[in-house]
């Protein structure tokens, strides 16, 4: 990422809309797309902060920003937290990202300039730092979280319209969507201290809701397949595994022993029907994180290296594109 290339959004990033080279190196993505979002820390009277804009720092090395974005979260009166990080999320595709405007009103822009601004009472009136946002793989349905003393539903939008799709229950903490975006997956606390299970419909629809076994509980995050009821979560450690889990059968369906790159486990994500895609990061001290991504054959359990990144080393938090 030796090219610095600062753009304004609107026009600046259909500009960026360029065939893929070899650099890119992205199977996944089909052209040149977001590998993950930064904002940059500053040291102000002794404490580090957020300042700056959102930069968005592409496939091809060339970087681009979110002028409109806010990078410091709001409270729920307006005025700023000062110190607290305003939520970002980038789809798995790399071609959309959700953010809130500086006008604080809900937002999905694409990577062709365009921008979708949601209705002023999409979202209830809370701090922005308890929102958290999630984008399917393909940016086509957001979800968003709120992480308040008192529950609040899970809202599910559709991210072209804007429309309002369903809602899932507050409390719960949302693992993601499945591979198609047709379904989300959440954990949440079950009878007798266990976690359960709970799969929905973008709808809200509860579909399967399970126990699973604790090698599955205990090492998280999971993540959904397409078929909205297939879980893929690895064991970390000197053994690494692949673990298979069936909500409708509650059954572990697979292991597949793994041979991983070093780093810890940030994301898991289903990126095809035998296929699970895995980042995984590095905190050397002193130097800019790193990260690996790696694809998983499901069936076989060989590994492959999809790409491998530094982060800006001035980078305050990071949201990836997933996927």
């Amino acid at each position: 990422m030796k090219l610095r290339i600062t753009v304004a959004i609107a026009a600046g990033l259909a500009a960026l809309m360029t065939a893929p080279t070899a650099a890119q190196a992205a199977p996944h993505h089909e052209h040149d797309g977001i590998r993950y979002a930064s904002v940059k820390g500053c040291t102000v009277k002794g404490e580090q902060r957020p300042c700056g804009k959102w930069r968005l720092m592409m496939h091809s090395g060339e970087k681009g920003s979110l002028p409109d974005a806010e990078t410091i979260a709001r409270e729920a009166n307006g005025k700023s937290s000062v110190t607290q990080v305003a939520p970002i999320a980038v789809s798995g595709d790399g071609q959309r990202v959700a953010y809130f405007t500086k006008a604080g009103r809900l937002a999905v822009r694409t990577m062709s300039g365009g921008v979708k601004v949601f209705a002023k009472d999409a979202l209830p009136r809370v701090a922005q730092y308890n929102v958290t946002f999630n984008l399917s793989d393909d940016g086509g349905r957001l979800a968003a979280v709120f992480g308040t003393a008192k529950a609040v539903k899970t809202r599910i939008f559709d991210t072209a319209t804007g429309a309002l799709l369903g809602t899932t229950p507050g409390g719960q903490t949302m693992l993601g969507f499945s591979a198609d975006g047709g379904e989300l997956l959440t954990d949440t606390a079950g009878d007798e201290g266990v976690t359960d299970l709970i799969a929905y419909s973008e709808s809200g629809e509860q579909l399967f809701r399970t126990t699973p076994p604790q090698i599955v509980s205990s090492n998280t995050p999971q993540a959904l397949s397409g078929d909205g009821r297939t879980t893929a979560n690895v064991v970390m450690g000197a053994k690494p595994q692949l673990i298979l889990y069936d909500l409708q059968t509650d059954q572990v369906t697979a292991r597949r022993k793994l041979k991983l790159p070093t780093g810890d486990l940030l994301m898991v994500d289903w990126t095809g029907e035998q296929q699970v895609t895995l980042h995984l990061v590095q905190y050397p001290e002193g130097k800019a994180n790193k990260m690996t991504i790696v694809q998983i054959d499901t069936g076989t359990g060989a590994v492959k290296v999809r790409d491998h990144y530094s982060l800006l080393k001035d980078s305050y938090v990071f949201a990836a594109c997933g996927g």
